[in-house]
């Protein structure tokens, strides 16, 4: 989309002026422009990044790519067991593993 020029004829002064005119939607764009400048959406960004990564893993690694189970229980269902498996690996991590023995 480009910006249009228009050309203004003040007859009163006789002053000829070129008028920039914004396009429909810049209003919701410059909008946009603050809403993203704000700290609370760093935060957001920071948190959704945190999500999609949680999703990535379970589409890639644990193989959530289809939904094998059918209806809306069984989805229900096969989501909930994949979300278990992945809080136990990520629990699993969490434990202190014990030092092997020293034999002498």
């Amino acid at each position: 989309m480009a910006y249009c020029t228009n050309l203004l004829i003040d007859l009163k002064h006789a002053v000829i002026m070129d008028v920039v005119l914004r396009p429909a939607h810049e209003g919701a764009r410059d909008l946009a422009r603050d809403l993203s400048m704000a700290d609370a959406y760093a935060t957001s960004q920071r948190e959704r990044k945190k999500v999609e990564m949680l999703f990535a893993h379970l589409k890639r690694i644990l193989k959530l790519d289809r939904l094998r189970l059918r209806g809306p229980n069984g989805a229900k269902d096969e989501f909930l067991l994949v979300a278990i498996a992945q809080n136990l690996r990520k629990l699993a991590k969490l434990l202190p593993t014990r030092p092997e023995p020293v034999s002498i």
